[in-house]
């Protein structure tokens, strides 16, 4: 088959897959594999480029709808009557269903029950490590500056949180993403601040600019030096790769285990 994924996270799942050598086109900012770096790229995530798709003649591309402005690459798709699916996983038993539902388009349904097996005792594994913490420090996670956004309940960081012995500030806000404000974070006081900007590589965040904020300098994550600049591709991307954010994020958490 003749594969192409328009979105980082799915170009992840292909791979974890073990399915990467049908993928004949990519978006921009798909950067894992490695092995990934001499397909055609299509155009950044929110804007792809549906000729180039077309030209490459493909079976099936894998779309999304993990960020906000995506549903326009969808409309493309099916105005062209370009063969698709479309992945739009809120949590880890999501990206686990959508294992077995790529696999399952992609023609390999073993394989796909396999790779979701995998994951799942992957997950379990990570829930098992978690409960041994009674200490669960609150993290706020900052995906986004200003307007500042953060996670809610209803997203894999609450999750991912969970599974690293901690638990996110904003768990009881039924949202997937919480546009908020640098008052409600400092009244809500968290123990650490996970740094962790969509599209933004950590050399290009600066953590100083938190003392800018008012009062900032007066949070206990700040004064106790809890401030983590954490990979947007471990963090922001709904994929398997988000168990290895999950054991970074022990080890910087609980360095004694």
């Amino acid at each position: 088959m003749r594969v192409i994924s328009i979105c980082p996270s799915n170009t992840e799942i292909i791979e974890y897959l073990g399915l990467s050598d049908l993928l004949v086109g990519v978006d921009d900012y798909s950067d894992w594999p490695p092995a990934i770096d001499k397909l055609p790229r299509l155009g950044p995530d929110l804007s792809i480029n549906m000729d180039a798709v077309q030209e490459l003649q493909p079976d099936l591309v894998i779309a999304s709808l993990s960020v906000p402005g995506m549903e326009k690459n969808i409309e493309n798709l099916k105005k062209r009557n370009i063969p698709h699916i479309v992945l739009n996983p809120q949590s880890l038993s999501d990206i686990e269903e959508d294992l077995r539902r790529t696999a399952i388009a992609l023609g390999e349904q073993e394989i796909g029950e396999k790779a979701a097996s995998k994951f799942h005792n992957e997950v379990e594994a990570l829930k098992e490590l978690g409960k041994k913490h009674s200490k669960r420090p609150s993290l706020y996670w900052e995906w986004w500056p200003k307007p500042v956004f953060t996670p809610g309940r209803v997203n894999w960081l609450t999750e991912i949180s969970e599974l690293a012995g901690a638990n996110n500030l904003y768990e009881d806000v039924e949202l997937a993403s919480v546009q908020t404000d640098w008052d409600d974070v400092y009244k809500r006081n968290p123990d650490y601040i996970c740094l962790s900007w969509v599209g933004v590589r950590t050399e290009k965040i600066k953590p100083e600019t938190l003392l800018k904020r008012p009062n900032w300098s007066n949070l206990d994550a700040i004064k106790n030096n809890r401030v983590l600049v954490l990979e947007e591709e471990l963090y922001c991307r709904p994929s398997p790769r988000l168990l290895e954010g999950a054991r970074k994020l022990i080890g910087l958490l609980h360095p004694e285990d």
